[in-house]
């Protein structure tokens, strides 16, 4: 029998190449994303390519709702999820004194509260078979405080603590918990959180395509912590290592000056 893998955010970006990677492999799928009309795009792509079964779902994880309309749809088609891809997540770049609340709530709810809620949702099914894996996409900002983009450095930092916590806490019951930390990734993301880009992020993004497939296959190896490339690594050394000062300085001139702009 194929195993079902649920993707959020699965129509563009890195949440599309992992739905790639997944159908041809012939895992059924769930996507979720907000945009229907992707949606069906990719449903009907991945069952005519690969002849997997998709189940697609049209909803706003910045709501409170989503996660229970999840485990309602879930519940519906009796369908357990034999694979958890938390990839939705947005970002804002801006100071905080100035920057929109109700953008940066919305940001909590999907980064952190949805991504929470759907491992809670998940995971029992899991322990109870003895097996199942969880990918949680957090980021190289997971790592360090992020002047200038303070709420989505610090959702992300909660990702990968909470992801590394609950790795611990399951290792024994058949589930494997693996957190992907990508640096700058050529996404919509840069253009709806409205980031500056650096000239060195621009020449060290990677594609969704290959932060993807290194996430695919650090997931299935039972890999706890995942980081693309040479330059992410460093990211993680940077912030052991290099003093607290230098670390706020160095990311709050990498997007953009002191001043902001």
């Amino acid at each position: 029998m194929k195993e079902t893998v649920l993707i959020t955010g699965a129509t563009a970006g890195i949440g599309y190449e992992f739905a790639r990677l997944f159908a041809r492999d012939q895992y059924n799928l769930v996507l979720v994303a907000r945009n229907e009309e992707r949606l069906k795009r990719c449903k009907q792509e991945f069952e005519r390519e690969f002849g997997v079964a998709v189940e697609a779902l049209a909803t706003d994880l910045s709501q409170t709702t989503a996660v229970k309309e999840i485990g309602q749809f879930l519940e519906e088609r009796n369908l357990a999820i034999d694979i958890l891809v938390n990839n939705a997540g947005f970002g804002l770049q801006g100071r905080f004194l100035s920057s929109d609340l109700e953008t940066e709530l919305q940001m909590i709810e999907v980064n952190v509260a949805a991504l929470t809620g759907l491992c809670k949702l998940v995971l029992p099914g899991m322990v109870a078979r003895g097996k199942g894996n969880i990918l949680n996409v957090a980021s190289t900002a997971a790592f360090l405080p992020g002047p200038t983009m303070a709420v989505y450095y610090a959702t992300k930092a909660y990702v990968f603590s909470f992801s590394l916590a609950l790795s611990r806490e399951v290792r024994r019951q058949g589930v494997t918990v693996s957190v992907l930390c990508p640096g700058p990734t050529k996404t919509e993301f840069q253009q709806r959180a409205g980031v500056r880009m650096h000239p060195l992020a621009r020449l060290l993004m990677h594609s969704p395509k290959k932060v993807a497939a290194i996430g695919y296959r650090g997931l299935l190896k039972g890999k706890k912590m995942i980081v693309p490339g040479i330059f992410n690594k460093g990211s993680w050394w940077f912030a052991r290592f290099a003093p607290l000062w230098l670390q706020l300085f160095f990311i709050e001139n990498f997007h953009g000056g002191s001043d902001g702009q």
